[in-house]
């Protein structure tokens, strides 16, 4: 049972829509939000206190939110964000239809 792209899109409009929405929102609590609070991760902050250092084995494709490249302003960390938030989205419904895909086949 194929699902074209467009069906898949017109079948799920108003919650594609809401996702889009979420992600131009995301760094008004990522970053603005967080700086106007001064939040940061707990863990960063116990290490921080504790004196230890970061050394990880992979830094991952986009660390903390950010995409390598773009300025460490706002507007940078604001698109690094929303970025994220695709690519993270994409992963997921991509798995999703996957798997949506390999159950219908039985």
């Amino acid at each position: 049972m194929g699902l074209s792209m467009q069906s898949f899109i017109t079948e799920h409009k108003r919650a594609l829509m809401l996702i889009a929405v979420l992600l131009i929102v995301s760094p008004l609590f990522g970053v603005i939000g967080a700086d106007i609070v001064g939040y940061h991760e707990p863990l960063d902050v116990a290490a921080e206190v504790l004196g230890l250092n970061e050394t990880g084995l992979w830094s991952g494709l986009l660390p903390d939110y950010s995409v390598p490249g773009l300025p460490e302003n706002w507007a940078g960390l604001s698109l690094g964000y929303i970025i994220s938030g695709i690519v993270g989205v994409a992963i997921i419904l991509a798995l999703g239809l996957i798997l949506r895909g390999l159950v219908a086949k039985g």
